[in-house]
This record gives structure tokens, sequence and C-alpha cells, in this order.
């Protein structure tokens, strides 16, 4: 309720107002409910500055002694017409009357330094509209008030001044209105009662000038100023502080630019009111507002080419540019690489980050972004001179090193490797990113230098090489991985491929334990193909996901089979190879679940084998291994001791089963390190409760010492090479 008090202020005023023309046309007591508007108008300005407070109170001090210097002149007024009975001009009154302007004109130029936008373009507008009314009002208030015929200089003073207080006036209107001041309810009653004011005066001008009218009329325009003075000290908004300049709107204004286009067309417009174009006086301002017009246009479209082209130019950037890094964008490399091909042989090298996407993962795109960050800030200051340094994609960097370069593309790519050795610091975590670097040379178009080096990358990365240059055997490569991988994607439709089991025996009675699952591709042309050989092709183009989940639900229907026939004879378990992309998948844990349900397999009937690099990284890999832990699954791991800390994953990793890797095995035989890192994997498998299995046992004495060392589970050649499910029951039924 009590923030409503300007509106209810408003209300009251318009009910005065009507009062007043309600009562004796100049009476004493509407003389007085005139004055006693204007007072209490003045009082209401102090209540409102005392209630909330502005930061800078002075203008609204000045607008309330504004009112009352005006309110002082009526009541001279009023003593000259009762009680003198008297109407001099000019007299006392008029000076109180003139003295009331400077407030409320240095208040209003207050608010508008506060309150606008100190643009140039705003300014232009604001001149170029003041030009413009400015030149109406000299012809039809000003240039006639100044020429009429007057007793003394003193009245030719007096009458002259009003209208020049009212062209202020219309300097301040004009500036309020053109800016970005204006916004709060405050500064629209503002701005209100100034334009009442203005109206007020300048209509009592003409009238008085071309009639012997008094202004009656006119009183409610006075009146209603001091009520709309008074409603904008009464707003809570009168003490809310402007906007910052950064967030003002850069956009160009439709309304001021039409407004400023309209008011410049007055100009040939006042050649044709009559008596303005037959006096030399008026055809002279004519002509000044017209040049002065022209200036500003001038400048206003100086400054709209500027804009334009400011903006064209922060477009361009950021076309061209990463928005996370700053650094430039693959639009704007290959641009640059465009352009340094054809004026010279440049040098592309192509860096990519791996296990970026498990920092992701695992602590949020917030701290990746951060890492992203540090590593572009690592890159740029590693690759200092002519060299361009941009984010190609998601973990991607390129650098393009032009002919005249101080530094080979392998110097680069060697100081880029020895600095992303260090950890990079994000959010509070201090991570270990790695990266492939490729390189490639000029001798073809951008984008096949581009994709040189990122073939270049890859079979760093595949390599383990801290950087690689491209060789056309690395193409011949790429064209056939990326043939193998069709003809992948016909044998899974066709359904080339098949299952084979190697039996994994416990020792010493020979009892086939467990069983692996294989899979095995025979291709109608090419005969049979090594797994070693497709199987990186379908872990590259995603296809290992489908080729593994169709291998695991073989795998735990053939075992479902076996034991509904074998029963006790049946082996333990079966084990399926899960690779890096198929833990990576949100749905395996659901895959395992489906498939063994549909087979009707117990979940400890079968184990999942990974690798140590397929769960390094930890993430959603990590995740999914729980998750199959939690419904009975096994998890074994494959291939230990080959791979990243392989202690270390034990503590972090959920395993069950720890396949120790061929590589231990072949010279046990010996007294060499083999032996006593086979040895010494026993006793960390029993310590931590684990089921060890030894892979790759060619012979009867390998297997001896390994069952010597405490190995109760043995699996290789010795014992049986992958075979189809049908010879696999054979040998399970001899046992």
């Amino acid at each position: 309720m009590r923030n409503g008090w300007w509106l209810w202020y408003c209300l009251a005023g318009a009910v005065a107002t009507t009062g007043y023309y309600l009562l004796p046309r100049e009476s004493l007591a509407a003389s007085l409910l005139y004055n006693a508007i204007g007072l209490v108008s003045a009082v209401m300005i102090v209540v409102g500055v005392r209630r909330f407070r502005p930061r800078h109170p002075a203008m609204w001090y000045l607008f309330a002694a504004g009112q009352v210097t005006a309110v002082a002149g009526d009541f001279v007024w009023i003593y000259y017409v009762f009680v003198l009975h008297e109407e001099p001009y000019p007299s006392i009154a008029d000076a109180f009357y003139l003295a009331a302007y400077p407030p409320l004109i240095v208040g209003l130029l207050q608010f508008v330094r506060r309150n606008t936008r100190s643009d140039t373009a705003g300014l232009v507008d604001a001149g170029m509209i003041a030009a413009g009314l400015g030149l109406v009002f000299w012809i039809f208030v000003l240039h006639p008030t100044a020429e009429a015929t007057s007793a003394s200089v003193l009245e030719q003073f007096i009458s002259v001044a009003y209208p020049v207080t009212d062209a202020l006036l219309l300097a301040m209107l004009t500036r309020m209105f053109i800016g970005a001041g204006g916004h709060t309810t405050s500064a629209r009653l503002l701005g209100g009662a100034a334009l009442l004011l203005f109206a007020a005066d300048v209509a009592f001008s003409v009238l008085t000038l071309h009639s012997d009218s008094d202004g009656y009329e006119l009183s409610a325009g006075w009146l209603l100023s001091y009520t709309l003075w008074a409603a904008a000290a009464l707003h809570p908004s009168m003490a809310a502080e402007p906007e910052p300049a950064a967030a003002a709107n850069t956009r160009v204004g439709r309304a001021p630019l039409v407004l400023a286009t309209a008011c410049s067309l007055l100009v040939p417009a006042m050649l044709l009111v009559p008596f303005a174009g037959a006096d030399p006086v008026d055809r002279f301002a004519i002509a000044a507002v017209g040049v002065t017009l022209c200036v500003l246009m001038f400048c206003r479209i100086t400054g709209l080419t500027r804009t334009v082209q400011g903006q064209t130019d922060q477009m361009t950037h950021l076309a061209m540019h990463d928005d996370l890094t700053g650094l430039a964008n693959r639009r704007h490399f290959e641009s640059a690489l465009g352009r340094a091909a054809r004026h010279g042989r440049p040098e592309v090298v192509f860096l990519g980050l791996t296990g970026f996407k498990n920092v992701n993962d695992e602590l949020g795109r917030d701290v990746g972004d951060q890492a992203l960050g540090a590593v572009a800030a690592r890159l740029r200051a590693t690759a200092a001179g002519p060299v361009l340094l941009a984010r190609v994609g998601g973990d991607e960097f390129a650098l393009l090193l032009p002919e005249d370069s101080p530094d080979t593309a392998e110097q680069v790519a060697y100081l880029i490797a020895s600095a992303m050795r260090e950890p990079v610091q994000a959010g509070g975590h201090e991570l270990l990113v790695g990266a492939g670097i490729g390189i490639a040379d000029a001798g073809a178009g951008p984008e096949t230098m581009l994709r040189r080096a990122e073939a270049a990358m890859y079979a760093a990365k595949d390599t383990g090489e801290p950087y690689r240059r491209w060789s056309a055997e690395l193409d011949e490569r790429a064209g056939e991985q990326a043939r193998l991988g069709a003809e992948i994607r016909t044998a899974l439709d066709e359904g080339q491929f098949r299952v084979v089991y190697q039996p994994i025996v416990a020792v010493p009675d020979g009892r086939i334990a467990a069983v692996e699952a294989l899979v095995r591709w025979d291709h109608p042309d090419r005969g049979p193909v090594s797994p070693a050989y497709f199987i990186p092709v379908a872990e590259r183009n995603g296809l290992i996901v489908e080729l593994g989940a169709w291998v695991l639900r073989t795998a735990c229907e053939q075992m479902a089979r076996w034991r509904d026939e074998l029963g006790a004879h049946a082996p333990d378990r079966v084990s399926v190879n899960v690779s890096a992309r198929q833990l990576a998948r949100s749905g395996f844990p659901r895959t395992v679940a489906n498939a063994l349900a549909e087979a009707g397999l117990p979940p400890a009937c079968l184990a999942v084998e990974v690798t140590e690099t397929a769960v390094f990284e930890g993430g959603q890999a990590v995740e999914a291994l729980h998750q199959l832990r939690a419904i009975g699954v096994r998890v074994a791991l494959d291939d230990f001791g080959t791979g990243h800390s392989s202690l270390r994953l034990l503590q972090t990793v959920p395993v069950d089963i720890l396949k120790v890797d061929k590589s231990f095995v072949d010279g046990i035989t010996g007294t060499g390190e083999q032996r006593v890192i086979a040895e010494a994997l026993i006793h960390v498998s029993r310590g931590l409760g684990l089921t060890a299995v030894a892979e790759g046992v060619e012979t009867a004495e390998q297997a001896a010492i390994l069952h010597h060392l405490g190995y109760r589970l043995l699996q290789g050649y010795h014992f049986g090479r992958p075979a189809d499910a049908a010879t696999c029951l054979t040998q399970l039924a001899a046992y």
C-alpha cells in the first residue's frame, strides 16, 4: 500500500485539477488551490527522498526547489491581483517564475548524465531532433516573441527569457527520450512532468502571442506537471541505480532514427511557411540548422558504418575462433592452411588427446572444459612464433607451421609431446592427459593435408609413438581398413562369424573347468581372417559393439546347452572378451543381463574378460563392471601385467580372476625374471583372494612348473586349441 502512494497521489492530483476548474474562474479560492497543489507536490518530493533514500538526492531537491520557487511566484501574483488589484508585466512574480527553471533544468541535466548512455549515436540523434524541433520553436515562438513590440527593454527581455528556458527544457527532454534512461516508472513520470511543463509553456507562448487569451485553459498542464514531479519522487524506482554501461542495448534503435529523419525534414518544410521563407533572419536560421543537420547526419552515418563494421568484425572473430579456448577453429585453420599452401610448403601438426572422454564422464564437463583450456594454454606457450594453433575438434588440436618457420614439425611435435607428459591442473584435480601427434607436409590440398595429419595421429596412438609423420602406407592401410570395415558389416549381416572355445584346464586332474569364447571370421574370398587384423578395425568403427553382443549371446546359449546335456561334466563358466567400446556404453550391463535371461544361464556361469587398457581410465567402464559384479557375473582381468599400473587396478577395479599374460609364461622354464614374476603373481592372487589363470601354456614342462608354483588353472595350446562347439563337447564328455 505504501509503495502505491505515487498512484494515489496521481489520482488526487487529477481530482484537484478537476476541482480547480469547478471553482469560479480567477477567484481567490481557485488561485489558492492552484498554489496548494504546487506546494504539496514540492513537499511530496522531499517525502519521497526521505523515504527511499536515493544515492544522489541532489537532483530531487533541485526539483523541489523549482516547484517552491514557482509557487512563490504564484503567491506574489496573488498579492498583486487580490491585494493591490494590479496585473503588472513584468513584475517580481516573473522573476520567481523564471528562477524556477534553472533548478529544474540542472536537475534534469543530472538525471540525463546519470541515466543515459554515453554513446555518440544517441547524442547525434538527440542533436538532430533538438535542431529540427528547435528550428520550429524559433520560427513560431522565439523569433516572433523577440520581434514583438514592447514598452520597455525589460519587458522584451522577460518575454524572450521564457521561450529560451523552454528551449533549454526541450534539449533536456530530447536527450531524456533518446538514450538508455527512462526504463523505470519514476523516470517515465519525470519525463512526463517535464514534457507537460514544456507543452503548456509553448502553448501559452503561442496563444498569448496570437490572441488575447490569458492561458486559463492551459492551467491543467502545469497542475498535472506538478503532480507528476511528486509522483516520480514517490515511486520506489526513484532510488534505482542506472544499468551498467555493459548491460546497455547496443543495437541500432529504429525509433530514434525515424524521429531524427522526420525532424530533418522539418528544415525544407519551414521554407514552405510564408512568413518564414520571406524573413531573412528565418532563412538564415533555416540554412544554419540545415548545415548542422547535414553535419550531424554525416556523423550518424559514419558512426553507423563503424558500428556495423565492428559488429561484422566481431561476428567474423566468433565464426573463426573457438569459444572455449579462444583459439582459431577448424574453419579458420583450413582457410589459413589453404592460403599457406598456395604460397609455400607449410606443415601440419595434429594432436589428439587420449582418455579425455573419461575426464568428462568422471569429473563433469566443467572440469573437462578447464582441462581443455589448460591444454590450449600449454600448447600456446610451447608452439610460439609464427605458428597458428587451432582447436579443430572436441579434444583435437592442430598447428600450422609456415614454410619459413624456424622450427621443423618434428621439433614442435617433440616439444609438445614433452609438455604433455606433465599433469594438467583443472578444477582442483591433477590430470594426466596423453596425446597422439601426427605430422603431414605440403603436396596436397588443405583438406587432404589435415586428413593425413589426423591419420598419422591415430597411427601414433596405435603404436604408442610420441609422434608420427604421414606416409603413403598409412593411406593404403586406412583404405584397406575402410574396405575391411565395410566387409565386417556384411559379415555380421550374412552370418560369416563363428564362435570357438578354448579350454581352461584344472591341474593336476585335467578337468576342463572353464572355456573362453573366441570369435573367428571365415571370409568367403579372403579365407580365415585373423582376429588380430579385424578386431582393431571393428573397435575403430564401432562395429565391435554389435559383434561383441552377438558373441555374448552365442556363448551364453552354448553354455546353457552344455549344462543341459552334460550336467556335472559341463564347464563351470564361459569367459567372453569385452572391448572398451562395449564397456563405455551405458546400457552394456543391461545387454549382459538380457543375454543371460534369454539363454536361461545363471550369472555365476559367465565371466567377462577385460584388458587393463580398457579400464585404466576408470569412468563408465569401471562402473559397468561394478554393475555386472552386483548381478553375479565374474570379472576377469586379461593379459595382466602388460598394461598400465597393473597393481593399482587391483584396488580400483572389481576383479575375480587374474589371467597372467603369455609373456610371463614363455620363459618360465628358465631361471630368468619371468619365473620370478609368475611366482610373485600367484602370491598376489592368493593374497587378494583371486583366481589365477596362466595363459599361453604350450608345453608339459611349462604346465608342470606352473603347477609347482601354485597355479591350478592353465590355458594354452598344450591343453587344446580353440575349437567349435561340437569338438569342445567331445572334449568335455571325455572327462
